[in-house]
């Protein structure tokens, strides 16, 4: 491995030459499945031809000119995430930390707006949100904080799922201005929340006047089985932010205002590449074949057969703490650290993560066959069964 790549990933030894649909080839010829998608990035596999071909096209024409013109795909793609969401405009970055931080930019302007001295935005522990200072200090895991002080101010931590605890921090503290949270914790193990909570939040939220942000940087896009994951519990956000399979792997995030969140104007955000006609191009691809190919629901089905699968060929190992999750976000919680599956997975020629150092989290494409799910959860039992 080079010694030019800064070292900011512990890089397993093998590189990928090419992939086709939930397949990776590495530089030796081997076959891998891919059970982690990019980390949840390739939500239509690799080499889809219908993104394969809007790419190709659009980069034949133009890549980039910049947010000081109009650029029609970006209005379209705007226009169609508006309507998907009930949302009413967007603003484009590259990543999910980009679009987090104008998530975090909206609500302190609202604080500021009401003349708080200290806006603070009410976050969850074991919770992710990027890398940057400001999604980084929202961000509910000391690992990550750990060498990076001083953090960025007005955030407040509280338990995930815990609406008393979002009470509580609300009568400590009289500069509270938003709540954000992802629907279902990614990076934390793949948590889920209590059935309503997603609900019992939007309701906080209207009471006290709070600005209700939701992360779906992981959950969106198809993933849980709806384009969004709040609506399965109809909960709308105010402001929602995406990335990751919005443009199945071209560079994009995504940040949705509605009414309630309307506080940013010319001069006060930006982005020199975000929405640009290459990845607008690329986003409205994977829109257009998520909706003709039915994957949404696919997504669901096949969430529920392998939940199902693990429950069935892991019934009785004492090591398994839970099996749970959403759609095509699946995990498997152990009762002791498991890093050492990730390894052992790649030479049985599957691709899979470990999130919270004992939960084992899938997030396969969503073209996945039933045949390949099987054997997803078949090699990941056998595994489980032998550590």
């Amino acid at each position: 491995m080079s010694n030019s790549v800064m070292p900011t990933y512990a890089r397993m030894n093998v590189c990928f030459t090419h992939g086709e649909g939930p397949y990776l080839w590495d530089q030796n010829g081997t076959r891998y499945l891919d059970a982690l998608s990019g980390i949840a990035v390739c939500g239509l596999g690799h080499a889809h031809p219908k993104v394969t071909e809007a790419v190709a096209q659009q980069a034949g024409r133009l890549v980039h000119t910049s947010n000081l013109y109009r650029i029609e795909l970006q209005e379209r793609l705007a226009e169609r995430l508006c309507e998907m969401s009930g949302l009413d405009n967007v603003f484009f970055c590259n990543s999910g930390a980009e679009a987090n931080e104008a998530a975090l930019k909206i609500a302190r302007r609202a604080g500021n707006d009401r003349g708080y001295q200290c806006p603070t935005v009410l976050v969850a522990n074991g919770s992710f949100h990027g890398r940057t200072l400001g999604t980084l200090s929202a961000t509910g895991n000391p690992k990550v904080h750990a060498g990076f002080d001083p953090l960025v101010a007005g955030f407040h931590h509280v338990p995930y799922s815990d609406l008393d605890a979002l009470g509580e921090a609300l009568n400590a503290n009289g500069e509270i201005c938003a709540v954000f949270v992802e629907p279902v914790q990614g990076e934390g193990g793949v948590v889920v929340p209590d059935p309503g909570f997603l609900t019992a939040v939007r309701t906080f939220c209207e009471d006290h006047d709070l600005i209700l942000i939701l992360d779906e940087v992981q959950t969106g896009m198809g993933r849980t089985g709806e384009w969004f994951a709040w609506q399965h519990d109809g909960a709308r956000p105010d402001v929602m932010t995406l990335a990751k399979a919005l443009g199945n792997g071209v560079p994009i995030g995504a940040c949705l205002a509605g009414s309630q969140a309307q506080t940013l104007h010319p001069g006060s955000h930006g982005s020199t590449f975000g929405g640009n006609p290459l990845a607008c191009a690329a986003a409205l691809a994977v829109i257009d074949t998520i909706e003709s190919d039915g994957l949404r629901q696919r997504a669901s089905a096949l969430g529920e057969r392998m939940r199902a699968g693990f429950a069935s060929a892991l019934a009785g190992v004492d090591c398994v703490a839970d099996i749970r999750g959403s759609g095509l976000m699946v995990g498997v919680e152990l009762d002791q650290a498991c890093g050492e599956l990730v390894g052992a997975a790649l030479e049985h020629g599957l691709l899979i993560n470990v999130a919270a150092e004992r939960t084992v989290r899938l997030l396969p494409p969503l073209i996945l066959s039933d045949a390949q799910a099987d054997q997803i959860v078949t090699i990941c039992s056998d595994l489980i069964r032998a550590l």
